[in-house]
């Protein structure tokens, strides 16, 4: 018996994480129950841990195009958005970004993080603290962006997917290059 697959990960410091082995030992104890009730054999479980795996093993890394301070409110604009992670704007997944390649030299200051697509449905992180000097051509690294960023990409507004780097050993491999507008125009048959 395949109990599938999908289970939930931690996308933000302190966000819950299924316990698989819990999980299925409860499957188990269930299983096992009904079966003895009905006169079945129990037949073997298995669980899919896809998601479980390949979600922390991918980080997306987006370069800061712009910085906005409207009052009270801070606005950074990356280079990506609902083009390649619509996930925020379909059903509200909330991620963490981080600052990365250089240290952090201000205090932290709540920030929303939006995409490059002018759509009010692009905000792929809303109040999350980073430090207060960011600024553009910064790097910006979301945690747990392996599961469905590259699946649910799109050529949304022309802009073309992100390529897919592979690290190990501090040794970067390109996997998939970053889609360009060649590519999408190959398409046009024309008039």
């Amino acid at each position: 018996m395949d109990i599938g697959g999908g289970h939930a990960i931690a996308y933000r410091p302190g966000d819950e994480q299924l316990n698989i082995p819990v999980l299925a030992g409860r499957i188990r104890a269930e299983l096992e129950d009904g079966c003895a009730r009905t006169g079945l054999p129990v037949p073997r479980l298995t669980l899919e841990p896809g998601r479980a795996i390949v979600g922390p093993a991918g980080v997306a890394v987006y370069r800061v195009l712009a910085v906005k301070r409207t009052g009270d409110r801070t606005f950074v604009a990356v280079d990506g958005g609902m083009s390649d992670n619509p996930r925020p704007a379909l059903y509200g997944v909330r991620y963490a970004p981080r600052l990365i390649g250089c240290p952090a030299t201000a205090s932290p200051r709540l920030v929303t993080v939006v995409g490059r697509h002018c759509e009010a449905g692009d905000v792929l992180a809303d109040e999350v603290a980073l430090p207060g000097d960011v600024h553009p051509g910064d790097l910006l690294a979301v945690p747990a962006a392996g599961a469905y960023h590259l699946s649910m990409a799109s050529g949304y507004n022309l802009v073309g997917r992100p390529p897919v780097v592979a690290v190990a050993d501090g040794i970067a491999r390109v996997l998939v290059r970053r889609e360009s507008l060649d590519d999408m125009s190959r398409r046009d048959i024309g008039l």
